[in-house]
């Protein structure tokens, strides 16, 4: 079997991240997606454990899909549940000079045991981003092309109980 780890804050999990795991589903045999810190990010919209809650509920269906919170590196948490790859998603241009720096590194701190595999964004989802969705979100503007409805759903009841 071939398992692949699929890293992301996923604060929100939007469409384009679900495309992308659709298409690992096709090619790899398990996906284990992890839900990781960005250190860049300042807070959160949703804790780890409501992420891991909503990923879960939105997988329930599929038992080669394996979500956990990750508490290490991206390579680390790869090494850790025996995956041989790194899936990533791929938007634009930019991305990909980000992730083949990235790739290379990972490659080596693995010592050669975690690839790299990168999947395009279906056209519909290139400009999606969790970032772009909270702020459409936080402009009381529709979502609902950006995010699964259980997302949307989760939101608005995040946003009602902190107001």
């Amino acid at each position: 079997m071939t398992r692949v780890l699929y890293p992301g804050s996923f604060d929100p999990i939007t469409k384009g991240h679900m495309d992308i795991i659709r298409q690992a589903r096709e090619i790899f045999d398990e996906l284990v997606v992890a839900i990781m810190q960005n250190p860049q990010k300042k807070a959160s919209f949703f804790t780890d454990e409501e992420r891991l809650s909503m990923i879960k509920e939105l997988y329930k269906d599929d038992p080669h899909i394996k979500v956990v919170i990750g508490a290490s590196s991206a390579v680390d948490e790869a090494i850790n549940n025996d995956c041989k790859a790194i899936i990533r998603g791929l938007r634009s241009l930019k991305d990909f000079d980000y992730e083949s720096l990235l790739q290379q590194i990972n490659k080596e701190i693995s010592n050669g045991r975690v690839n790299t595999v990168c999947f395009f964004a279906e056209k519909n989802y290139q400009f999606i981003s969790s970032s772009v969705v909270k702020e459409v979100f936080r402009l009381n503007k529709d979502i609902s092309d950006y995010v699964d409805p259980l997302i949307q759903k989760n939101m608005c009841l995040k946003a009602d109980k902190n107001e």
